[in-house]
């Protein structure tokens, strides 16, 4: 009995913190370096948040105008090499969202992550439904797995 009592108040908690680990590889921001860590976050009411140790960047979803997934698949050729060639028939995914907003000065402004593959569905819904923006997909692969 206990244990669902915890579990009633745990949850709550927990979804407070929808998005995930994500990396910044690139963009318009000034403040961010490229191949900083931190986190995405989309359970904020009124802004798409990116959280790392250092910075903290807003921006309202009113304000996003394009939001594209799309993937960069590669071969395990090192780990083939190094330990078994099993790995030359797995594939490496690497999951990448841009997000495309205007600020409050008109200017055009964009940014490119490198999600982490359990959070990327989260995101991407979590983020059409607070824009009201389809997203777009930039092959048939990203469309299947941005989608499930």
């Amino acid at each position: 009995m206990k244990a669902a009592w915890f579990l009633l108040f745990a949850l709550p908690g927990l979804a407070g913190e929808a998005g995930g680990a994500a990396e910044y590889v690139g963009g318009t921001l000034k403040i961010v370096q490229s191949r900083t860590q931190g986190t995405l976050i989309t359970s904020d009411a009124q802004s798409f948040v990116f959280s790392t140790k250092n910075a903290l960047v807003r921006v309202p979803y009113d304000k996003i105008n394009q939001i594209e997934y799309g993937q960069s698949v590669s071969r395990r050729y090192l780990e083939s090499i190094l330990i078994s060639p099993v790995f030359m028939l797995a594939k490496k995914r690497a999951h990448f969202l841009t997000v495309a907003y205007e600020t409050e000065d008109g200017q055009q402004q964009a940014m490119v992550f490198r999600v982490d593959k359990t959070a990327i569905r989260a995101v991407l819904i979590s983020l059409e439904a607070k824009t009201g923006r389809r997203v777009v997909y930039q092959d048939e692969e990203a469309r299947k797995a941005g989608k499930g």
